[in-house]
C-alpha cells in the first residue's frame, strides 16, 4: 500500500504563538522555527527521553538572547518555559523541554579574542570545545577539560553542565578554568561575573535590581549555611555540580557566583559568552597501555598507579573492547592491544597518560613506571605497550572516545543505556563499590559496559534495557535508587560527570537540610520557574516540582508503537541514539557535509534518523503498512497529492522529503557512526515510499537512469559533440535549472573507445575466453570493471588504469559494460537497482570464479558492489571487485620501482573512501612507494559533489559551501603562493568535477601519475 498523508496539529498554545510574535517585532535577528521537523530532532538527546519543544530559536547574538528574556521577564509571559541548547550532548535530558528551546549553537559560535600572553580566550557559548583548541592549538595552548565528545560539545554546555572528563585529577573540571561570564538573566538583565574580593560584593549586594538580589542571597547561604555546606559536599575531585555552594569562596577568598552558574544546566540565566583560562601545550607525552585478565583488577591496580602522578588514567571493559575490535577505530590501535591477549581473556585496561615539557624527565618517569609493573605482582598485568608522541596518543583515544557509541551499538534489542552512568565514588572505594554495582545489575540478570576515568573514581556504567519492552524499561526506576544508595553508601554521588537534568529528583535526598538553599538561590535567579524547569532545584511556595524519571517521556514509549518488522527493517535509522558524532565541527572530517554546511540539525545523520523514526511511528498511527511491499497509488491520485502539495497542503512527509533530499549519499556516517546509522539505505527506502503517494519530479528519472541512457547516446555517430554542445548552450543550461533543476552538467568523453581498447591491448572479458589461459597467464592478467563515469564521461582515466595494467605487464581485460546502479539507489528506484544489481552481480561472480582479479576505478561506484549489494536478496555470492590500489600495490611490489625523477604528490580520496575503506584509502601511500614516489594525505572533509547532488540546482549553494570548507584550502594551496605545494590528486569522479567547476582546475587521478612513471 501507499504510505499516508501525516497532518500535523497546532505546534504551541496561543501563549507561545503570542510570545514568538512578540519576539519578532521586537526585531529579533535570528530563526524562529516551529516545523515539526526541528522539534522532533530537538526531542532528543544522548538520554533515554523524549520531550518535543513547543518552538526553536537560534539567536545570532548576545542582543536576540536578550530579547527573549526580556519576554519572558512580561508577566503576560510567565507562562513560557524555556532552555538553552548547546551540542545537545547530554545523557541525562537536561537542555531537553516541552516549552521553547534557545539553540546557541547555530549562530553564536565565534571565538571572540585568543590572548597568547595572558593565556586567555574570550568565546561565544555555542564555540565547539575542539573548534577552539584548534585555534589555540596556532599559540601552542589548549582549554584542558577533555570529554569524549569534544568534537561537538559546545562551551556553553560544558559551562552549563561543569563539564570533565580525562585529565581532571590534573587540570580539574570546566569550573577550575572559567575566569569570566557573561549571562542574561529572565527579565533581560546582564550580568558579568568574575571573582570578586570583599569591597565589590559589599557593592555588588547593595544594588537594588536582579542582580544585588542574587548576591545577597548567595552570600547570605555561604554564610549562614557554612556548615551545612561542609557536611553535604564531598571532598571529591568530581565536587558536586549544579549551585556549587562550596566553592563560592575561592581558594584566594574572593567571592565567585560562577560557582553556581557552572553546572546550573541553564536553569539561572543564559549564559552567552565566557572568558576561559588556557594552557600550554605539554611538549612531550606518552601513554602506557596495561592490559588484565579481569576488569576488578584494573581497578584495584589503578591506586598504585597512580602514586607515580600520572595526567590521568583511563579505563576500559571487556565489554567496550569487544566492539571496538568490531569497529573501524581498531584499525589504528590493533598493535597496541595484542590480538592474543584480548582473545585470551584480557577483560579490563589502564590507559595510563603522562606529559611533560623535558623529553629525558618524561622518559626516566616512564621507565620508573615500567619498572613497577615489572616488580609489583600485587594484581595480574597481561602485558603493556606504549603510545609514544601525540599522534599515537590520539590514536588510542580515539577508540576510548568511541566507547559511548560503541556500546550503543551492541547486537541485539537490548542495549547500554545511560541513567547511571557517571556516578563518583573516592577512588580508594572504587573497586569495592564497582563489585556491588555489578552484584546488582547481575542480580536483575543484566549486561552492562563499563569505562571511565578510574583515577577520578568515575566508571560509566550502562546497563543494557531494550526500552521498547515496558517491563525492562521499568527498571530504571529500581536500578536508579538502588545505585543512589549505593553512592552514597561509598560517600559518592549520582551524577559525578554529566550533570542532573530529569535525574534532578534525587536531589533533594542528597541536599537534605540545604535543599531550602538551593530553592532560594533558584528563586532569586529564576522567581517564576521559566528558564528549564524541572532541574536541580525549584522555586518554593509556587507549586512547582522537579522531574521524574519515570514521569518524563522515554524514547521507548514512542518507539514501541512501530511494528517489529519495520523496526527490524529500519535497523539502519530506528538504532540511532542520539551521541551525535555526527556533529563533528571539523571541517576536514568527512562526516557529515551537509551539516556543517547549514547548521541544522535536521540536515545531519542523527536529524534525518529522529525524523525516520517519527514518521514511521506516524505512519503507524495513521494506519498504513510499512511492512507490506510499497505499491504506488494510481496515477490520477498522485497528479492530485502533488497539486495539493504545490497549493501547500500540509504533510510531515514533506518535512522529512526535504531533510533527505539534503543528504549528499556519501556514506560518511555509515562508516564512521559508531552506531552505524546509514542514511543512503534509509533515505533510498524513504523516497521509494514518498513516491508511492507523490510524483517524482522528471530530475529523478533524468539521474536514475543515467548509466542505462549514456551507453546509448554514446553508441551514435558524432552524437558525443551534439550532446556536448547542447550542454553548453546558454538556452539549454537555463531549461536545465529552471526546469529541470539541473545545473553544470558534466560533458562525454570524445574519442573512440576503441582506440582506449587498442593501445592496451584489452580484451572483452567472458569467463569463456579466461578459461582458454594457463594458470600462469590468469596470475598475470586482471579484468577491470567499468563505471559511467570513467568510461563516459571521463574516458582518459579509465584509459590510463588499462595502460597502466598493461605497461606493468598484465593481460587486460575489460568486463562488459551493465548499469552499477548507483544512481538509482540513491535516488530510490529500489525494485530498478536490485534489478541491476542481480543482473550486474550475476556477470561479475561469473568472471571472479575464473580466479582473475576484479578492478574497479572509481571508489564510490566499486564500492557498491561492497556494501549495497550484499543487502540485495537473489545475489549468489557478492562478486569481489578491488580498488584499484588495492590490486596495484601486489602488482608494483612484484614490478619495482619505475626509474625516473623522485616526486612528491598529495592525494585527497573520495570522501566515501576514507570513511568506508580507510585501510584501503591508506594503501595509495605503500603504492606510490612501491613505485618510488612520495605521497601525503592530508586531512579533508567532502568536496561538496558527492555523485550527482551537487548538479542538482536545489544543492547548489550548500554544495559551493561544503566544498569551501575544507577542498577549497588544499586545491588553493596546490597553485598558489611562491612556492605551490605538490600536485594535488584526487580519487573520485565527482570530486574531480567539483574542483573542475568551482576552480577552473583539472586534477589528476593517481594511476596516471603512475601511468607517467612506467610508460
Amino acid at each position: 500500500m501507499a504510505i499516508a498523508r501525516l497532518a500535523v496539529g497546532e505546534y504551541g498554545n496561543p501563549l507561545i504563538r503570542q510570545f514568538l510574535h512578540e519576539l519578532r517585532v521586537s526585531g529579533f535577528d535570528g530563526d524562529v522555527d516551529t516545523s515539526h521537523a526541528t522539534r522532533t530532532v530537538l526531542a532528543t538527546d544522548n538520554s533515554i527521553y523524549q520531550r518535543y519543544p513547543r518552538a526553536v530559536v537560534f539567536p545570532r547574538h548576545a542582543k536576540d538572547v536578550q530579547r527573549i528574556a526580556s519576554l519572558l521577564g512580561r508577566e503576560a509571559f510567565r507562562g513560557v518555559a524555556v532552555a538553552a541548547r548547546g551540542g545537545g550532548t547530554g545523557t541525562n535530558g537536561q537542555s531537553l523541554t516541552e516549552g521553547i528551546v534557545v539553540d546557541m549553537s547555530r549562530h553564536m559560535n565565534r571565538i571572540l579574542e585568543i590572548d597568547p600572553v595572558a593565556r586567555t580566550a574570550r568565546v561565544e557559548a555555542g564555540v565547539v570545545k575542539d573548534q577552539l583548541n584548534a585555534e589555540l592549538r596556532r599559540h601552542g595552548l589548549f582549554f584542558a577539560p577533555e570529554l569524549s565528545t569534544s568534537n561537538r560539545a559546545t562551551i556553553g554546555g560544558m559551562i552549563s553542565t561543569d563539564a570533565s572528563g580525562q585529565g581532571s585529577c590534573t587540570y580539574g573540571k570546566t569550573r577550575d578554568h572559567v575566569l569570566a561570564l557573561e549571562t542574561i538573566l529572565a527579565g533581560g538583565e546582564s550580568l558579568s561575573s568574575a571573582p570578586v574580593d570583599r569591597a565589590a560584593l559589599a557593592a555588588l549586594c547593595a544594588r537594588e535590581d536582579k542582580v544585588g538580589e542574587i548576591f545577597r542571597t548567595a552570600r547570605d547561604i555561604s554564610e549562614r549555611e557554612a556548615d551545612l555546606i561542609r557536611e553535604r559536599f564531598p571532598d571529591l575531585n568530581r565536587c558536586l555540580t549544579g549551585y556549587d555552594l562550596a566553592h563560592l569562596r575561592d581558594s584566594a577568598g574572593r567571592f565567585d557566583i560562577n560557582s553556581v552558574l557552572c553546572g546550573s544546566e541553564g536553569t539561572l540565566g543564559f549564559i552567552v559568552e565566557a572568558t576561559l583560562n588556557v594552557l600550554p601545550v605539554p611538549k612531550h607525552a606518552a601513554l602506557v597501555n596495561i592490559r588484565y585478565e579481569g576488569f576488578m583488577d584494573a581497578l584495584r591496580d589503578a591506586r598504585a598507579l597512580m602514586a607515580h602522578r600520572p595526567l590521568s588514567i583511563e579505563t576500559v571493559d571487556s565489554t567496550v573492547l569487544r566492539l571496538a575490535r568490531e569497529d573501524m577505530v581498531w584499525q589504528s590501535v590493533a598493535a597496541y592491544f595484542p590480538d592474543d591477549d584480548i582473545d585470551g581473556g584480557a577483560n579490563g585496561i589502564n590507559l595510563v597518560e603522562f606529559s611533560g615539557d623535558d623529553a629525558n624527565a618524561l622518559r626516566a618517569r616512564i621507565a620508573a613506571f615500567v619498572e613497577h609493573l615489572r616488580a609489583d605482582a600485587s594484581v595480574k598485568r597481561l602485558g603493556h605497550t606504549i603510545a609514544d608522541g601525540e599522534a599515537a596518543i590520539k590514536r588510542v583515544y580515539a577508540m576510548r572516545k568511541r566507547a559511548v557509541g560503541l556500546l550503543g551499538n551492541a547486537r541485539g534489542a537490548s542495549r547500554p543505556q545511560p541513567f547511571v552512568e557517571d556516578t563518583v565514588v573516592p577512588p580508594e572505594n572504587l573497586a569495592d563499590y564497582i563489585a556491588e554495582f555489578r552484584a546488582l545489575l547481575d542480580g536483575f540478570g543484566l549486561r552492562y559496559g563499563m569505562f571511565g576515568h578510574v583515577d577520578a573514581g568515575v566508571l560509566h556504567v550502562r546497563p543494557a534495557l531494550d526500552m521498547r519492552n515496558s517491563d525492562e524499561a521499568a527498571l530504571v526506576r529500581p536500578i536508579s535508587d538502588a545505585v543512589t544508595a549505593l553512592t552514597l553508601k561509598y560517600g559518592g554521588l549520582l551524577w559525578g560527570e554529566h550533570g542532573k537534568g530529569v535525574r534532578s529528583e534525587y536531589v533533594p535526598a542528597y541536599f537534605g537540610p540545604l535543599y531550602p538553599a538551593l530553592q532560594r538561590l533558584k528563586a532569586a535567579f529564576d522567581p517564576y520557574n521559566q528558564l528549564n524547569p524541572g532541574k536541580i532545584a525549584t522555586p518554593a511556595g509556587i507549586g512547582a516540582t522537579l522531574l521524574k524519571i519515570d514521569a518524563t517521556p522515554l524514547r521507548g514509549e514512542l518507539d514501541r508503537r512501530i511494528d517489529e518488522r519495520v523496526w527490524q527493517a529500519n535497523a539502519d535509522a530506528v538504532h540511532c541514539n542520539g551521541n551525535g558524532a555526527c556533529y563533528n565541527f571539523d571541517p576536514d572530517d568527512a562526516m557529515c557535509p551537509s551539516w556543517k554546511a547549514t547548521r541544522s540539525r535536521v540536515h545531519s545523520p542523527k536529524g534525518r534518523a529522529s525524523l525516520m523514526r517519527e514518521w514511521l511511528r506516524m505512519q503507524q498511527g495513521a494506519g498504513a503498512d510499512l511492512a507490506a511491499p510499497a505499491v504506488a497509488e494510481a496515477l490520477p491520485v498522485r497528479i492530485v497529492n502533488s497539486m495539493r502539495k504545490l497549493a501547500g497542503d500540509h504533510d510531515f512527509s514533506h518535512e522529512v522529503y526535504d531533510a533527505m533530499a539534503g543528504c549528499l549519499a556519501c556514506k560518511s556516517c555509515a562508516g564512521q557512526c559508531p552506531v552505524k546509522v546509514s542514511v543512503p539505505e534509509f533515505r533510498a527506502r524513504f523516497l521509494e515510499l514518498y513516491h508511492t503517494r507523490y510524483l517524482r519530479p522528471l530530475r529523478d528519472y533524468l539521474i536514475g537512469g543515467l548509466e542505462f541512457a549514456v551507453p546509448r547516446v554514446a553508441a551514435v555517430p558524432g552524437a558525443r559533440s551534439i550532446y556536448n554542445a547542447l550542454m553548453n548552450a546558454r538556452p539549454v543550461k537555463s531549461l536545465l535549472a529552471r526546469g529541470l533543476g539541473i545545473v553544470d552538467s558534466p560533458l562525454l568523453s570524445t574519442g573512440p573507445w576503441r582506440d582506449v581498447l587498442r593501445r592496451s591491448g584489452a580484451e572483452p572479458a567472458t569467463p569463456g575466453r579466461i578459461a582458454m589461459l594457463g594458470s600462469a597467464e590468469r596470475r598475470r592478467s586482471v579484468i577491470v570493471v567499468q563505471d559511467a563515469f570513467t568510461r563516459y564521461f571521463e574516458m582518459p582515466v579509465a584509459a590510463a588504469f588499462l595502460e597502466l595494467a598493461a605497461r606493468l605487464d598484465f593481460k587486460v581485460f575489460v568486463a562488459p559494460y551493465l548499469p552499477n546502479g548507483k544512481p538509482l539507489h540513491v535516488q530510490g528506484f529500489l525494485p530498478q537497482f536490485r534489478r541491476a544489481a542481480r543482473h550486474n552481480a550475476a556477470q561479475l561472480v561469473a568472471l571472479a570464479q575464473t580466479g582473475v582479479p576484479l578492478v574497479g576505478v572509481d571508489p564510490a561506484m566499486t564500492l557498491v558492489y561492497r556494501q549495497e549489494y550484499r543487502k540485495v536478496a537473489g545475489i549468489d555470492g557478492t562478486p569481489d571487485v578491488q580498488l584499484p590500489q588495492e590490486w596495484l600495490l601486489g602488482a608494483l611490489h612484484a614490478r619495482g620501482a619505475a626509474a625516473g625523477r623522485a616526486a612528491s604528490f598529495r592525494l585527497l580520496p573520495h570522501c566515501t573512501e576514507r570513511s568506508n575503506a580507510g585501510v584501503a584509502a591508506g594503501l595509495w601511500k605503500d603504492v606510490f612507494a612501491a613505485a618510488g614516489l612520495a605521497l601525503a594525505m592530508p586531512a579533508s572533509g567532502c568536496c561538496g559533489m558527492s555523485g550527482t547532488y551537487g548538479h542538482e540546482a536545489r544543492n547548489r549553494e550548500t554544495s559551493a559551501k561544503i566544498f569551501g570548507q575544507s577542498w577549497a584550502r588544499h586545491v588553493d594551496a596546490a597553485c598558489t603562493g611562491a612556492h605551490p605545494q605538490a600536485e594535488l590528486l584526487a580519487t573520485g569522479y565527482s570530486c574531480r568535477c567539483q574542483v573542475k567547476r568551482l576552480r577552473g582546475r583539472q586534477l589528476r587521478h593517481p594511476v596516471q601519475v603512475l601511468l607517467e612513471m612506467y610508460r
